[in-house]
């Protein structure tokens, strides 16, 4: 009776605590990066300098992560996401105000929306599992897919602001108030959260627990793995290849084709539109085909797609490059992260391993694109890009599933 009563009507609000969770995260995120060219407008900013600027975001995400477990651990995840949307909101809201006194308020604004990003999205994927294991189905792909779709509409309704000349302030401080309202309301639907969920497992015998020097040992050892490397490699490609279209779509299409701030606000909506949808019918084509050849065939598609859209000599053409390109970078992040985890026994230590060597990718891809659209200009520079992927064809190899010994 117990289980029964846990897997009704207190789950079925928790799923749908989650689900927003995750939406608005992917809204908030979207509704600034979709304001990212008029900030730079008015601060006057160089490829560069921008690209400085948008470091501030990676380097308080990373700082978070490194965090969050023990935050989530401490505070449990429903208080945490609602702390942490709380702090996003504030930090948009600097941003939304900072952005007219010069860079600097912009910048630490920013940091703390990474730190609040990086918090936010470990909490909610805790309680992710939680409710996954309560309804004993999955369901983790269909809340990361909330957050795709989240970050559609916050593209969206960032082109429609911006068609309407509303305010960059006004703009991100309606976003930022709702987010961190309507997130806070929801959360309070979440389950308690269940320690293995928490932290790693204690084993039972302490005769056979393994001392802290091992435990250290054993980690540093999943870096001397070769295909928990390789995969990271993998991973770090597709994630600069997602990263320099999050960040530099809009900006390349508003210099490079000299298209109006709406337009180049859609062709990024168009972006996440085609990840969206690559994410949604991914687990499908991993079934059929399996993960080496579809993660190649993606990354052939995403490559398609950049040289549609830096040669494409028009519009209508780039957006073609635009809609593949996104389509081909849907996946490799994820496929990357189960592949990490394929021996259950192994995976904390090297999802951790891929997942730090893969955000090593939003550390140094902004400042590379914009140290090249300085010299050749962004939408030239986004090529980096394609070294990237052909890196990703090359290691497609290191995902193939672990073969169990007998």
């Amino acid at each position: 009776m117990g289980t029964t009563a846990v897997v009704g009507t207190p789950i079925r609000a928790a799923t749908r605590g989650v689900y927003t969770a995750f939406i608005l995260m992917g809204f908030a995120s979207a509704s600034w990066a979709a304001r990212i060219p008029q900030v730079r407008d008015e601060l006057e900013l160089s490829p560069s300098r921008l690209g400085l600027v948008l470091l501030a975001i990676a380097a308080g995400s990373i700082v978070s992560l490194v965090l969050a477990g023990q935050i989530v651990a401490h505070f449990g995840s429903r208080r945490t996401v609602t702390a942490m949307a709380g702090l996003l909101g504030l930090s948009l809201s600097g941003v939304a105000i900072g952005y007219q006194f010069g860079v600097v308020p912009v910048v630490i604004a920013l940091f703390f929306a990474g730190f609040a990003n990086g918090g936010w999205d470990v909490a909610m994927n805790v309680q992710g599992t939680v409710v996954e294991r309560h309804l004993g189905r999955a369901i983790m792909p269909r809340f990361h897919a909330g957050y795709s779709i989240g970050t559609v509409a916050g593209a969206l309704i960032g082109a429609g602001a911006v068609a309407l000349h509303l305010s960059v302030t006004v703009h991100l401080m309606i976003s930022a108030i709702l987010v961190a309202i309507i997130v806070m309301l929801a959360v309070q639907a979440f389950v308690a959260d269940e320690p293995e969920d928490l932290e790693p497992p204690v084993p039972i015998d302490p005769v056979h627990a393994a001392p802290p020097a091992s435990r250290v040992a054993r980690a540093l050892a999943t870096w001397r793995e070769p295909r928990t490397v390789l995969i990271g490699l993998f991973v770090l490609a597709f994630a600069f290849t997602e990263g320099a279209g999050l960040d530099w779509i809009s900006i390349a299409m508003i210099d490079g084709y000299g298209v109006p701030a709406t337009v180049g606000t859609l062709a990024f909506a168009t972006f996440l539109a085609a990840m969206t949808i690559g994410r949604w019918f991914g687990p499908g084509w991993l079934d059929r085909y399996g993960r080496v050849p579809v993660v190649r065939a993606l990354a052939g598609v995403s490559l398609v797609g950049l040289a549609l859209f830096v040669f494409g000599q028009a519009p209508a053409i780039a957006f073609l490059g635009v809609l593949l390109w996104g389509l081909g970078a849907s996946l490799g992040f994820p496929v990357g992260m189960s592949a990490a985890a394929d021996d259950p026994a192994q995976a904390a230590p090297r999802v951790s391993v891929v997942a730090t060597i893969g955000y090593c990718a939003f550390l140094g891809g902004p400042p590379l694109v914009g140290f090249l659209g300085d010299h050749v200009t962004v939408l030239k520079g986004l090529l980096a890009v394609a070294a990237l992927l052909a890196l990703a064809i090359v290691l497609a190899d290191s995902v193939k599933p672990l073969t169990r010994q007998p």
